[in-house]
């Protein structure tokens, strides 16, 4: 009975052990690109997960053009409510933090630069809807407030951080050191964690004494989910897919039943669709893109000898060009990408018209009107009426003249199942 109360008692205590979150630990995630709902829901749900593990610290490596302003302070809220401290790193040499990943470092527990990078630029731009002098003038007040009221609370330099926004300065590593930007310029990640052992800093449980040493690092990257979603929110993958969707559906309207390209033009469009809520769309453009397909769609079935086409080729360049209205140009998309679409894109319905008027043209090969020029054999001797192998077929077969059994005929046509022929 003693050997079973302490061979389950281990047990016990070998579950409550494994089953306890990894502690003290030193997390790293890196940071490339737009700051999108993708990227704010990364860092979100790691800051989550450093909180749960009880981690020491927990690294963003950071390098971003900027982006959305919604995701923005949705990052800035996480890491001010986090009690684990958060260290923004912008690294590697020759990284940035523009515009979003301004207001993103300042808020950092800890703000630190690789030598060659550079921050700053942070005037806000109006993604999706152009703004005029009045709402312009209110959104730089309420970023200047907001970027100076982190700055403040993180003892950072307020005035320049308004600089920033209201003008766009931009600083290099060791003028942000100089002007009290960021708190310390690090080589590497190891200088970093080196340079900040023992450093306090203010969370929000209150004062914590970082211990870096002996501390295990662990890197996190994202997941295939959060690759995927970032991957098609980059406003060219978005068009592509847009493209393809109405490709796909088009296949399945002049292919009733083919199911396949339905099914991929609908997931194409709808995965293009969530891209486009995170991305500047001009609707005008995306209606252009929509009436040039249309038009080539017409092209097939109205005679207009090229007219329909040009005019979609026409709409469908000015449509791509339009489509992503933004200054940034992360936020744009690429004549590398527009032209080999616009030309593919034309190629495509050019070629569909050609095999559709050909079909069209081509004589019938089944049914009776498949006869028609066929070559046959008299079976029986025709004197107006009598039987013409054809085809493979007998049939009754009536001719102007009289023909003999073995001569070889031609079939003229086809009436109520009776065939004329005609004497090679």
């Amino acid at each position: 009975m003693t050997k079973k109360i302490i061979l389950i008692t281990s047990l016990l205590l070998c579950m409550f052990y494994f089953a306890m979150p990894a502690s003290a630990d030193i997390i790293v995630i890196d940071i490339d690109g737009v700051v999108n709902p993708v990227m704010s829901e990364f860092i979100s749900r790691n800051i989550d997960d450093a909180v749960k593990e009880k981690a020491e610290l927990l690294v963003i490596r950071l390098d971003t053009p900027g982006g959305l302003d919604t995701s923005m302070r949705s990052i800035v809220k996480k890491i001010t409510a986090s009690n684990v401290p958060v260290a923004v790193y912008v690294s590697p040499s020759g990284a940035r933090a523009a515009s979003a990943g301004v207001f993103i470092t300042i808020s950092a527990h800890i703000a630190a630069m690789s030598p060659g990078t550079n921050i700053g630029a942070a005037h806000p731009v109006g993604v999706g809807n152009k703004m005029d002098k009045t709402m312009a003038e209110k959104a730089v007040n309420d970023a200047s407030a907001y970027i100076k009221s982190i700055a403040e609370k993180k003892g950072r330099n307020a005035e320049w951080a308004e600089k920033a926004v209201r003008e766009s300065v931009s600083i290099t590593e060791k003028e942000a050191l100089d002007l009290k930007v960021i708190d310390l310029v690090a080589p590497d990640l190891t200088a970093l964690l080196n340079a900040i052992d023992q450093k306090v800093v203010e969370t929000s449980d209150g004062k914590h004494t970082l211990k870096i040493k002996e501390q295990k690092i662990r890197y996190k990257e994202m997941g295939v989910r959060h690759k995927i979603l970032d991957f098609i929110s980059d406003p060219n993958v978005a068009y592509l897919l847009m493209l393809l969707g109405f490709y796909g559906i088009f296949f399945e309207m002049t292919n009733p039943g083919a199911i396949f390209p339905g099914v991929f033009g609908a997931i194409s469009l709808i995965l293009a669709f969530y891209s486009f809520q995170t991305l500047p769309v001009n609707y005008a453009g995306l209606l252009l893109i929509i009436l040039a397909i249309i038009l080539f769609i017409l092209e097939i079935k109205i005679t207009s000898f090229g007219v329909l086409t040009i005019g979609g080729i026409i709409s469908m360049t000015i449509g791509s060009v339009m489509l992503f209205e933004s200054p940034f140009p992360f936020l744009k998309l690429s004549f590398k990408v527009i032209l080999p679409a616009v030309l593919i894109t034309s190629l495509f319905f050019f070629l569909t018209v050609r095999l559709a008027l050909k079909a069209y043209r081509q004589k019938p090969v089944t049914g009776a009107e498949g006869l028609v020029g066929l070559k046959g054999t008299v079976k029986t001797d025709i004197d107006r009426e009598g039987l013409v192998f054809v085809h493979g077929e007998i049939w009754q077969a009536y001719s102007d003249e009289p023909l003999k059994s073995g001569e070889k005929v031609i079939v003229e046509k086809v009436e109520n199942l009776k065939i004329k022929v005609r004497k090679i």
